[in-house]
């Protein structure tokens, strides 16, 4: 019988970074952050820096970098539009994952995932680029699984699905039919040779049964409710939280 992979949480440290930009104080540290997640138990740090620099500036990208050599297995996901500001970052930084999210400069958050054929030319010289500099490429996906091989096809890696539909539906009649779409297009990405990762909106209410249901998962990416959970808890105790949340949807796999 053929082991599933474990599911490994990164966290995204970008509203940790937003509360400390309305003043001019320097706390929250984004590093202490990140540091305290790793301490307890988190496999990796993402991060978003927009352009318009509204949570995560410049400077984050490389004291984390610095953080990162202290836990050299933890991994190092920056997100970004790859047409924009993110190749800078992937050039100078190299991290283990560049995550390529076609947001335009103003948008709010995520919430839409690349299209094919018509996003495959401006992403394949790109893409081939991050893999160039050993840098693993994961595209920004709606769960539609006709589009999986055409992903592949441009060279990526992997595939980041796009949760908020989910998670929108967590909870009502649509829950059931959501958890199908995302399984259908997980395994459609696996049988394309493509890793899975997911992320927006995934919480401690949802991310058990999407742990559980959706077939060949390497990474959630969690912020804003992880942050959220973090004002209560703490760091730490939020940190544990969330992958006692990933090993109960690994177990109910069976």
């Amino acid at each position: 019988m053929t082991t599933a992979p474990r599911t490994l949480l990164s966290v995204n440290v970008n509203k940790v970074a937003l509360v400390r930009n309305t003043r001019h104080l320097g706390i929250p540290s984004v590093v202490r952050a990140a540091g305290l997640c790793l301490q307890a138990g988190a496999h990796g740090i993402t991060v978003h820096p927009r352009p318009d620099e509204r949570h995560i500036r410049p400077h984050d990208v490389f004291d984390l970098v610095e953080l990162l050599r202290h836990w050299p297995r933890a991994e190092f996901n920056i997100e970004g539009n790859p047409t924009q500001n993110l190749m800078d970052y992937i050039r100078r930084v190299r991290p283990s994952q560049a995550t390529f999210v076609p947001d335009s400069e103003d948008q709010f958050t995520s919430d839409h995932g690349w299209s094919f054929p018509q996003d495959a030319e401006r992403l394949r010289p790109l893409i081939a680029e991050c893999r160039q500099l050993g840098v693993r490429v994961s595209l920004f996906m709606d769960p539609v699984p006709e589009q999986m091989a055409a992903a592949r096809a441009v060279g990526a890696d992997r595939v980041e699905l796009y949760t908020e539909p989910y998670a929108a539906a967590w909870g009502g009649p649509r829950q059931e039919a959501q958890l199908q779409r995302y399984a259908a297009a997980a395994q459609a990405a696996v049988d394309a040779g493509l890793g899975v990762n997911a992320g927006h909106d995934l919480n401690q209410g949802n991310l058990a049964a999407f742990v559980a249901r959706v077939p060949g998962l390497l990474e959630v990416s969690i912020g804003h409710a992880f942050v959220a959970d973090a004002l209560e808890l703490g760091y730490a105790a939020a940190t544990r939280a969330y992958l006692h949340c990933i090993d109960e949807g690994r177990a109910a796999r069976g």
